[in-house]
C-alpha cells in the first residue's frame, strides 16, 4: 500500500507542469514560462523554457549544503527544452534553479533508491 501511494504521488508530481513565478526584481510576460516534467525514462526531468524574446536560460543544481554541483546554460532561443538525468546523484535533497531573463523557478527534488533503482520526487 505504501509503495502504491509513493508511486501515485511520484506519477502525479512528475507529470504535472509548473508555471514560472516572477522574481522579486521584475515581472514576466504572460507568454514567458518555465516548466518541469518527467523524462519518458523516468530517470530525470525535462525543463522547457518559452519566452517572448530569445534569451539564454541558466540551470543550476544545488545540494543540501547549498553547494553548486551542476551548472548549465541553455541556448538563447524563444523556445528551448533540455533533459537532465538524475540517477547519478547521491541519495538526498537537491534544488534545481532555472533563471531566464527576470524569471526564476526553484524546485526541490528528493533522490532515493528503491529496488536498486534511483528514483526522484519533485517536492515543490
Amino acid at each position: 500500500m505504501k509503495k502504491t501511494i509513493k508511486l501515485a504521488a511520484l506519477f502525479l508530481l512528475a507529470s504535472a507542469t509548473f508555471v514560472t513565478v516572477a522574481s522579486a526584481k521584475g515581472t514576466t510576460s504572460a507568454d514567458d514560462q518555465i516548466t518541469f516534467s518527467s523524462l519518458p525514462s523516468q530517470r530525470g526531468v525535462e525543463i522547457k523554457v518559452n519566452s517572448t524574446a530569445p534569451s539564454k536560460a541558466i540551470v543550476m543544481v544545488y545540494d543540501a549544503n547549498n553547494d553548486v554541483i551542476f551548472k548549465d546554460a541553455m541556448p538563447a532561443y524563444k523556445a528551448m527544452q533540455k533533459g537532465y538525468i538524475l540517477d547519478q546523484l547521491d541519495n538526498g535533497d537537491y534544488t534545481i534553479v532555472v533563471s531566464e531573463n527576470k524569471s526564476v523557478v526553484k524546485k526541490e527534488v528528493h533522490v532515493y533508491e528503491e529496488n536498486n533503482t534511483k528514483e526522484f520526487i519533485v517536492i515543490q
